[in-house]
């Protein structure tokens, strides 16, 4: 059992890095949309998607170049998401929203302060208006293709058993 674990979770992991890096002109930036956080409904099906989540999108923000916060607290936001997804698993339509909320505010502030988001020159609208493009972001990737993704694999539930 263990071993499947951790053979999932490193499945999870390199798919998330691989499909970031891929489409690293998208994944990055405070107007971004990453595709990967589509997998972020995995830990519904499987506990093993927690950690997978957590190294893959660690390791795409060292590969990809990302500030050191943005490697730590992008990297944490996923992990706490994936947690909340988790305990969410018997409420399909509520599974995407952790990563949405979690990454938008997380995020949104790391990206607000280390890339110089500006377009108001007002701090607060500023930061709430970068806030608001991560999660807008992370809705299209964890609800467009991460919830039709969840009910897909919900059908072939016995890959993860």
């Amino acid at each position: 059992m263990k071993t499947k674990y951790v053979i999932q979770a490193a499945i999870i992991a390199a798919i998330y890095a691989l499909v970031t890096l891929l489409l690293a002109p998208i994944s990055y930036g405070p107007i971004q949309i990453r595709i990967s956080e589509a997998l972020t409904v995995l830990p519904a099906l499987t506990p093993a998607g927690i950690p997978g989540l957590f190294i893959g999108c660690l390791l795409a923000n060292i590969l990809g170049g990302a500030a050191v916060p943005d490697i730590v607290f992008g990297s944490l936001a996923t992990l706490a998401a994936a947690a909340v997804s988790y305990r969410l698993k018997d409420r399909h339509a509520l599974v995407p929203l952790p990563p949405v909320i979690a990454n938008g505010i997380i995020v949104g502030i790391v990206v607000y302060f280390m890339y110089g988001f500006t377009i108001t020159g007002t701090t607060a609208v500023d930061m709430m208006l970068c806030m608001l493009s991560v999660s807008a972001g992370e809705a299209v990737a964890c609800y467009a293709a991460g919830l039709p993704l969840l009910k897909l694999l919900k059908k072939q539930e016995r890959i993860f058993q």
